[in-house]
């Protein structure tokens, strides 16, 4: 019988009371869930707040996946470093823009910290110099070389920001590992070994898993789905080992078509615009990737999934083109060195108040908030009460001379009065003002 799932919070799971799980003191500050994968509507709406302009940034995107792949190989880091570095750079490519880091820069720090996260560890002087000597092959450094201080600290600088930005989870997939399992399940080794045309498979099969890092795929589908888009996609290039597709569907390995559609579409996207940039796409004609991509829309088509797996038309933004940040001068740091201490990486603008932490279980989390709560809500409770009000009296007396002195006004000027008459004949009644002024009649 499979053991049952505790349900309970990590803090009782771990045998600690209810007392001393919970103290009652200040508020723990703001909490944040790091995202384990990202929709590619989340992620184009993430790419549209930063301004990202795609001609730039893919080349900018590239480029940096290559150098990460180019300095491993040069100081010998096995793949799954690779893997790491690779989607850190994504992870913070896709947060800021690139006015405001270096993409070498960037590059070089995931790099650094994916050593530290995958048990590899190397220098940051290591890493720099070997970015070195691969761009000036003719300036050829040692680590010790003194040019490489400033630039070292600068790299352990942005070491801070790649860890917030990742959300201090260090936990990534490596789909090499499974690819090569269910490789072997589709093309057994034999005595005489593996012949050319599964030679060749395999060899397609394992660079495409190094240019699935050149797209955005890793950061919004799990292992199983990218290996499976890795062998279909192989299978169709190549033409060989279709019929072991569908047992791996039926295994334990849990997969849904669209997602592996996705993936297979974002990898033609890659190697019918940058083929030259890729491993696999300079080893095929460009129409006969053309005819592969046309295949699997029809596939999509007739299963009516949509491009995006998990798409929601309703929460799409306005296809408004967003501005381009990344200066063109020629100080632009986007294509210069950084130099050491200038760094302007910007904080997210959440709060000021508290301490930003980074919680991995969400039922901690949501456990914490709620308890929180109870001692910063602000609780209003409706009270009615009956008040007996005096009402004050009446000043009669002045209401009274009032009235009278109103009345006696009144009577004294109209009485013993005619209307004044303003026609011009009848001098009677002139005369009678004019004999008049002496009271001060006018």
């Amino acid at each position: 019988m499979a053991p049952s799932i505790p349900t309970e919070p990590a803090s009782k799971r771990n045998g600690v009371n209810d007392h001393e799980a919970v103290p009652i003191g200040p508020s723990p500050g703001l909490s944040s869930n790091p995202p384990r994968y990202i929709s590619e509507q989340t992620l184009q709406q993430m790419l549209k707040s930063i301004g990202y302009d795609e001609a730039r940034e893919d080349a900018y995107r590239l480029k940096g996946v290559q150098l990460i792949d180019s300095v491993r190989q040069s100081i010998s880091l096995p793949v799954k470093t690779f893997d790491t570095a690779a989607t850190y750079y994504h992870r913070f490519r896709i947060r800021f823009p690139s006015a405001e880091y270096n993409y070498e820069d960037v590059a070089l720090a995931s790099l650094f910290v994916a050593c530290k996260v995958e048990d590899t560890i190397k220098k940051s002087k290591d890493v720099l110099c070997a970015a070195h000597n691969i761009r000036q092959p003719h300036d050829q450094r040692t680590p010790d070389d003194k040019m490489f201080d400033g630039p070292s600290k600068f790299t352990v600088g942005l070491e801070r920001h790649i860890l917030e930005t990742i959300g201090f989870d260090f936990q990534a997939q490596y789909p090499q590992k499974l690819l090569i399992k269910l490789l072997r399940k589709m093309f057994p080794k034999g005595e005489k070994g593996d012949s050319p045309e599964v030679k060749k498979f395999i060899s397609d099969a394992y660079d495409m898993s190094i240019d699935l890092y050149k797209t955005f795929a890793p950061l919004k589908q799990p292992s199983f789905p990218l290996v499976m888009a890795i062998l279909e996609l192989t299978v169709l290039l190549t033409g060989m080992g279709g019929d072991h597709i569908p047992q791996f569907y039926a295994d334990r390995y849990p997969a849904r078509k669209g997602c592996v559609l996705e993936v297979m579409l974002d990898l033609m996207d890659l190697y019918t615009q940058f083929p030259k940039s890729t491993k696999v796409g300079s080893r095929y004609d460009l129409n006969k990737l053309m005819d592969v991509k046309i295949d699997i829309n029809k596939m999509l088509l007739g299963n009516r999934y949509h491009r995006h797996f998990a798409w929601c038309d309703k929460c799409a933004q306005d296809s408004s083109d967003a501005l381009s940040v990344t200066p063109g001068s020629v100080i632009s740091p986007a294509t210069n060195s950084s130099l050491p201490g200038n760094i302007t990486v910007k904080r997210n603008g959440k709060s000021s108040e508290g301490t930003l932490r980074f919680v991995f279980d969400h039922e901690d989390a949501r456990f914490e908030r709620e308890t929180v709560a109870e001692y910063f809500d602000d609780v209003y409770e409706e009270i009615e009460e009956e008040v007996e009000e005096r009402i004050p009296d009446e000043p009669r007396h002045s209401s009274r001379s009032a009235h009278h002195s109103h009345s006696s006004h009144r009577n004294h000027t109209d009485h013993g009065w005619s209307p004044y008459s303003r026609s011009r004949h009848g001098g009677h009644n002139s005369d009678r003002h004019k004999g008049r002024k002496s009271h001060g009649y006018y």
